[in-house]
């Protein structure tokens, strides 16, 4: 009777039998994928009794008119099943078990189309086999779902002053906003929304849409344009005409673009559009498909980078006192940041914007208050090394040279901002830099940037993008709910990769008393909150945000964050709900670390240590909030945790929070 309920459901969610249909399902049989050869190349996806997807065309229009997927012409299915262990430096477990079943449908007309099945997700790309360069107009990647669900849908939100067509005007975003919850159908059909986007399914499943191996090719945006229960893909189109401009002339500002979005070698893979799907929430916080899609590691040996923590001066505004020098954008100045972070064992600082000369977009031009060399050595003496910001359009304009010479003088890495874009210029830039940086032993952040689709992996000196609405935002935003953010984003943001979230507040306010001050900043929520989420946010470049003076206020807390790991040996999720609450387990070397976070819903939970493989301490350290933490935040109680029964109940305030070590 089952089996024939889940042939019934297939059925419904895939159309009338078409020309020709395959099945590939998961190594565990819990997702089924039906594709569909007929007027139109169609997939439709099931997990259990549940319709993940309905039939949804996917193709490709060729610029010589010809569209791939119409009326494909199967020569040839093969099938795959794959089962190893990779290795995963610089990530949140350092080996992962990858199982999949594999199918491969060759067509006439020069291409395939790959689809896998993982028990985590399914994922499909297109191939091309063409023997000239081809141009790209379109894309069809729908993606239709049998109801009109509720989704946490990221819209664009244009810079102001773009002109042209609407939909043009959103393609130069920075990829940063809180999540809309609401219908499908319920979309604004004039906004774009970027990745990743999550839908709720019935029985409490969800799935997460982004993508992987994002090379030489325009991003994914989601569109709803007929208010139905449907996405379609969008592209920015390929650039025509831009020039240098922007944010301190530090961009590249398109003017006009092609009627294609993207000009390609013909034989090629294309990106791989991934479907997430989980049972329960916590399986979205904890999600390998994005890593394991992307292409494998290309620049060898990674022993030289070394991953860490960073002191920052942006956010903070270079606020130290108690000094006999004016702090600001000086060498005294920074050799305060590097002392402290001697001090403490962090292993980095950064000069953020303003050491280069202003609006001129050359980085041999520094002011002349600061001098590199005597701050990299300086560094050098004390053991932290020094990272430099740097604008999209000044290192890409001299990238190999900049990167020589910073790289010879011991510059240990870039934070690179402002691309704000992915249109495939962007993208190129993104693999142009990463391996341009490789090759000179120097790491990347990648800021005012899109979504990681992998690049973590295939070049591993990329340890960190933004693509997120992080914390910086408290620095003028009054009205967005960031507490609820920070328990959204860990299901959807992260499943793609490492987020740059700069948390680290030490002013820390409750919902009442926030405020947005440019110049003195403070967080939403508790101090505590802020301690868990170095260990929530996966980061393997994980920022201090608040001014040394305020760390050094707070002896304890900041040796916490100075100990805490940026990257794992292992990582559990043990409860979640988005928008609500998450617990994360993460271990490196013989500790288990533990941080919880909720909303602004005060809340008792009970954390299950026994599924933490051979876990077996009594007693651990925990930062938990105060009796008084919802009247001020920054209440909290440092003691020892007792295990009893592999288990430990933790109180959190609203918009509080609590980590422990093992």
């Amino acid at each position: 009777m089952k089996k024939l309920l889940l042939f019934t459901l297939i059925m419904l969610c895939v159309s009338a039998f078409a020309q020709k249909q395959y099945t590939l399902q998961s190594p565990d049989k819990d997702i089924t994928v039906t594709i569909e050869a007929g007027e139109q190349l169609t997939y439709a996806v099931t997990h259990g009794n549940t319709c993940v997807l309905a039939p949804s065309p996917i193709g490709m229009q060729l610029g010589d008119g010809t569209i791939l997927g119409t009326k494909p012409f199967v020569k040839s299915a093969k099938t795959l099943s794959v089962n190893q262990t990779l290795a995963s430096p610089l990530y949140k477990r350092t080996e992962i078990h990858e199982v999949y079943e594999e199918l491969t449908l060759t067509f006439k007309g020069n291409y395939k189309v790959i689809f896998r099945a993982y028990d985590a997700g399914v994922a499909y790309r297109f191939e091309t086999e063409f023997r000239m360069p081809i141009i790209i107009e379109n894309e069809i990647a729908d993606f239709n779902f049998d109801k009109d669900y509720q989704g946490f849908i990221p819209y664009v939100l244009r810079r102001a002053g773009q002109e042209g067509p609407l939909i043009n005007q959103q393609f130069y975003n920075s990829f940063e906003n809180t999540y809309s919850h609401i219908n499908l159908s319920q979309m604004d059909p004039e906004k774009l929304a970027f990745l990743p986007l999550l839908v709720e399914l019935k029985d409490g499943k969800k799935a997460v849409i982004t993508e992987a191996d994002l090379e030489d090719f325009p991003g994914l945006y989601l569109h709803n344009a007929n208010g139905k229960n449907g996405l379609s893909a969008v592209h920015a189109p390929y650039p025509k005409t831009r020039e240098q401009g922007g944010h301190n002339n530090l961009q590249w500002i398109v003017k006009e673009r092609e009627n294609y979005i993207a000009k390609v070698e013909g034989k090629r893979s294309f990106p791989w559009r991934i479907i997430a799907i989980s049972e329960n929430d916590k399986e979205l916080a904890d999600n390998d498909l994005v890593y394991l899609l992307a292409s494998s590691n290309r620049i060898g040996d990674v022993s030289w980078i070394l991953p860490g923590k960073v002191a920052w001066d942006w956010w903070n505004a270079w606020n130290i006192y108690g000094v006999d020098f004016k702090a600001g954008i000086n060498n005294d100045t920074y050799k305060y940041y590097i002392d402290f972070a001697s001090q403490y064992g962090i292993e980095y600082v950064i000069l953020d914007e303003g050491w280069a000369v202003n609006k001129k977009a050359d980085l041999f031009q520094v002011v002349p208050e600061i001098d590199i060399k005597e701050l990299v050595d300086y560094g050098a003496e004390r053991n932290v090394g020094i990272v430099l910001w740097v604008g999209y359009a000044a290192i890409d304009k001299d990238m190999e040279h900049v990167c020589q010479h910073y790289a010879d003088m011991g510059v240990k890495g870039f934070k690179v901002d402002f691309m704000d874009g992915d249109d495939q210029m962007i993208v190129d830039f993104y693999y142009r830099m990463a391996e341009t940086a490789a090759r000179h032993h120097l790491f990347i952040d990648f800021h005012g940037a899109y979504k990681p689709t992998g690049l973590n992996r295939t070049y591993p000196n990329v340890l960190n993008h933004e693509g997120v609405y992080g914390l910086e935002q408290a620095k003028w935003d009054n009205e967005s709910d960031l507490v609820t953010n920070e328990v959204t984003i860990p299901f959807i943001r992260m499943l793609a990769g490492p987020l740059d979230y700069t948390q680290g507040a030490m002013k820390n306010a409750n919902k009442n008393n926030f405020a947005a001050i440019y110049t003195e900043p403070m967080s939403q929520g508790t101090r505590c909150r802020q301690l868990a989420e170095y260990v929530i946010f996966e980061s393997p470049f994980n920022m201090l945000c608040d001014s040394p003076s305020n760390y050094m206020k707070e002896e304890e807390c900041t040796q916490f964050i100075a100990s805490v790991p940026t990257t794992w040996d292992e990582t559990m999720v043990l409860d979640g709900k988005v928008g609500e609450y998450l617990v994360i387990a993460r271990r490196k070397d013989f500790h288990w670390y533990v941080g919880a976070i909720t909303n602004w819903e005060e809340r008792d939970i009970e954390i299950d240590l026994g599924v933490l493989p051979n876990f077996g301490a009594k007693s651990g350290h925990i930062f938990r909030d105060g009796p008084n933490a919802n009247r001020v935040a920054k209440d909290y109680v440092s003691e020892q945790a007792q295990v009893w029964g592999n288990k430990v109940k933790v109180h959190l305030a609203k918009g509080g929070g609590a980590v422990m070590v093992f």
